[in-house]
């Protein structure tokens, strides 16, 4: 047995082990490449508009706490903060605006840091400004100062009431808004003015990325202080 055992292992043939390899031919190649390329276009585009949608939630979040503190500005004084306060309201000559007069009655913040309008809950992250911008430093957020009309003695928004011959302005007061929620607050401004400004998108964009800040749309806080986010119409 032991040799038919040794016979049968001498005559076994080893086996023939293919040396070949099988590879991509150039088309094949090509269409994988194309295939990635594909596919990362794709994620590129969807991390892109998921971070332009996270950006203009913060951004209507921003609106959504300025709104917050535009009624506790109208707890305490029954009108509505005027563009620019009178100087003596107690503000500095330099920072007189709608803006310093929520930071310190609204937010509490009586002693506002250094360029305190570009930072937190007033920065809008989405923006970029050209060299044509108006502010300097550019304000991110505009006040319905006019509304239609941009008579500063019998204007349609809230910025106040103009006296050329005293040179003092008083308050809209919170009873002459008849329709909180259909009269716009504050919102996106394009152009970096402390104004929310109503122009053409022709003339708006030259400040800045304004069609594609949001998306196409611009975030406003109403004086009831709901949030919405409209197209660009003008």
């Amino acid at each position: 047995a032991s040799m038919n055992l040794a016979a049968d292992f001498h005559n076994t043939k080893p086996r023939k082990v293919s040396t070949g390899l099988s590879a991509f031919t150039l088309m094949e190649l090509l269409v994988v490449i194309a295939i990635i390329a594909i596919l990362a276009a794709l994620l590129l585009t969807a991390i892109s508009q998921s971070k332009a949608r996270a950006q203009r939630i913060q951004c209507a979040n921003n609106l959504h706490q300025q709104g917050m503190a535009l009624h506790v500005f109208l707890a305490d004084n029954h009108g509505y903060p005027m563009v620019y306060a009178n100087k003596n309201d107690g503000y500095p000559d330099h920072d007189r605006s709608w803006i310093v007069q929520l930071e310190q009655v609204g937010f509490g913040i009586s002693q506002p840091q250094t360029n305190y309008f570009q930072k937190g809950i007033w920065l809008c992250s989405s923006a970029q400004w050209t060299t044509n911008v108006l502010g300097d430093p550019p304000c991110y957020y505009g006040y319905n100062c006019d509304g239609l009309d941009s008579s500063s003695t019998n204007s349609l928004g809230l910025g106040g009431r103009y006296n050329r011959v005293s040179h003092i302005r008083t308050p809209i007061t919170e009873s002459e808004v008849v329709v909180p929620s259909d009269m716009v607050a504050i919102g996106d401004c394009f152009d970096g003015s402390i104004i929310l400004t109503r122009a053409h998108l022709t003339e708006l964009e030259k400040y800045g990325n304004t069609l594609t800040r949001h998306q196409g749309r611009a975030n406003v806080v109403f004086c009831d202080g709901h949030v919405e986010s409209p197209t660009l119409q003008f």
